[in-house]
């Protein structure tokens, strides 16, 4: 299904090291005509890193979609009640929030749009990336994957010498992953 002329939540975890791939897919996702609204977990939104500044990030994304950031659990309730997004996308989804979107908690920006989105039975779409994906996160990956509108970005893992457990999406996966989760369907294939 085309992304143009839809509305797309694109929710960002604090998996720094990738936020400059995950950047890079969000100025694709925009140039595909997607009305964007970005979210941003309390962490992400307020930590500043080697990997660049925290209002740096903000600035950008905020930039690249033309919508303000929803950056709390208060500005991402209505996501459900007012039903406005066609489909919602963590990108990238630490291991952190694949274990509360698991297991029903609800304490983060991102996890609760998530809970709203999905009342409505909508999709979501994950593009992981965790340093324990093969260890004790691999039992949320999986039990996400069970889960009738969640749908995962192609992932393998992205060093397997040094980090024999670290799982990471392919984000150049994510506008074709994006497609197939609008129409209820897996990009295959899901481990690359």
């Amino acid at each position: 299904m085309e992304l143009k002329g839809k509305t797309v939540g694109f929710a960002m975890t604090g998996s720094f090291c990738t936020f400059s791939r995950v950047i890079s897919q969000l100025e694709n996702l925009s140039a595909t005509g997607a009305n964007i609204f970005p979210i941003m977990s309390e962490t992400a939104y307020g930590t500043d890193t080697r990997f660049g500044k925290a209002e740096d990030f903000r600035t950008k994304l905020e930039m690249i979609c033309g919508n303000p950031i929803i950056k709390s659990v208060r500005e991402a309730e209505p996501i459900g009640p007012k039903s406005f997004l066609d489909l919602l996308i963590i990108a990238p989804c630490t291991g952190n929030t694949l274990a509360k979107l698991a297991n029903g908690i609800t304490d983060t920006s991102v996890t609760m749009a998530a809970k709203a989105h999905l009342r409505g039975a909508k999709p979501v779409l994950i593009a992981v990336s965790t340093n324990d994906g093969l260890g004790n996160a691999a039992k949320n990956i999986g039990a996400l994957l069970n889960y009738k509108s969640i749908f995962l970005v192609p992932f393998g893992q992205d060093d397997y010498i040094k980090k024999p457990n670290s799982l990471v999406a392919d984000m150049t996966q994510i506008i074709p992953a994006a497609e197939c989760a609008l129409d209820y369907r897996q990009l295959q294939p899901v481990l690359c």
